[in-house]
């Protein structure tokens, strides 16, 4: 499956943005799909995940109460809603696949997006 993520830009702290991951395959339902960061100078990091059908998710810590994943399988996307940001949620957020149902585990997904640049100003 390919995926697509958008929605990346510049805000202030406090603000919020909404990012998007589109599937090109209607099999990704079958996909659990994640959210991964990347800022400079650190490794990727798992932000979010959902499972196939949406019945379960993990939020890492440093977004628990902030950000929102829910995924939509008749449009073959995964919405990540990213409220009261702050400066080091900046980063480059790639949303990604595994044949899963769900893991919470980066070596697991194998299927990547290009990355959105989310940028967030103190």
């Amino acid at each position: 499956v390919q995926l697509q993520a958008f929605g990346g830009g510049l805000v202030q702290a406090g603000e919020s943005l909404t990012l998007s991951c589109a599937a090109s395959a209607s099999t990704q339902k079958w996909y659990g799909v994640g959210w991964f960061r990347q800022a400079d100078g650190e490794s990727r990091k798992l932000v979010s995940a959902t499972s196939w059908n949406g019945g379960r998710t993990y939020y890492d810590d440093s977004v628990k109460g902030r950000f929102t994943i829910s995924r939509n399988n008749d449009k073959a996307t995964v919405v990540l809603q990213m409220n009261s940001l702050k400066p080091e949620d900046t980063a480059v957020y790639y949303c990604a696949a595994t044949q899963s149902l769900y893991s919470e585990y980066a070596t697991e997904y194998n299927s990547w997006g290009q990355g959105t640049q989310v940028t967030v100003s103190s």
